[in-house]
């Protein structure tokens, strides 16, 4: 099987971070681009930079000359455009389906980094609460007032005041995959994601902005790992993504 990263025409923020023999693929996703194109002209503002069939989740594109037939991935995970991090694809429907069993069962650990206003109360914690979910103005928001469960575990990395008040990085495992989960269950604490511009706190955006703060949202998809059977083997796949600089920075302010 050729390079992935040889081949597929991938955005000049993406970076490759594993490649499986099976056909799996991890990739890093810089803030700011889209999962996949949701419309019309999203393409050059997408993860690949070509068609996406919505029906089937998967990227196509013309193999180079000489090589014929078409290049396809099938997207396995989604993150919002303003998250950065993991993102895994497969080159096979077969293991895409077979993957995506995975992440439905709950099987899949995902570690998110985020840098958030204030301290939490202890190094570690158990969140449980009941989102709900709805449009509004054709944009999906979620609130903490419902009854869908979200599970989620905090774990206390580094907490440090400086220019930018107090800041703490947290590391994030969600135990279910709500739609903005942990950017609400973040806020509903009192621990609001710096950069958020749906549910954090404005007015610290806004002063983290103006004394040079990035605008970015400070919400990465680190690290995402599980085992899986195929062709009659057992495989661990483990993919990180670095933490981007201007989390280093805003903690060193």
């Amino acid at each position: 099987m050729n390079s992935f990263a040889a081949h597929a025409p991938l955005h000049a923020g993406v970076t490759v971070l594993s490649e499986s023999p099976t056909g799996l693929v991890a990739v890093a996703k810089p803030a700011g681009l889209l999962s996949h194109p949701n419309a019309p002209g999203d393409e050059s503002r997408s993860l690949l930079t070509c068609r996406y069939a919505m029906d089937a989740e998967c990227y196509e594109w013309p193999q180079p000359e000489g090589e014929g037939g078409t290049g396809q991935a099938w997207l396995l995970n989604r993150l919002d455009s303003a998250t950065s991090g993991v993102m895994l694809l497969a080159r096979s429907a077969e293991l895409a389906q077979h993957i995506r069993q995975q992440f439905k069962q709950r099987q899949v650990q995902k570690i998110y980094a985020a840098l958030v206003f204030g301290r939490p109360g202890s190094l570690r914690a158990d969140w449980r609460d009941r989102l709900s979910t709805a449009k509004k103005g054709g944009r999906l928001r979620t609130s903490a007032r419902g009854h869908v469960p979200a599970e989620t575990t905090l774990q206390q990395v580094k907490s440090v005041t400086g220019n930018f008040g107090t800041l703490t990085l947290v590391q994030l495992e969600p135990k279910t995959g709500r739609s903005h989960q942990l950017r609400v269950q973040c806020a509903h604490r009192g621990l609001p994601i710096v950069g958020d511009a749906t549910y954090g706190d404005f007015r610290r955006n806004r002063g983290f902005a103006k004394l040079g703060g990035s605008p970015r949202l400070f919400l990465h998809s680190f690290r995402t790992a599980f085992t899986y059977d195929w062709a009659g083997r057992s495989h661990r796949f483990l993919a990180e993504a670095p933490l981007p600089d201007e989390f280093n920075v805003a903690l060193t302010t």
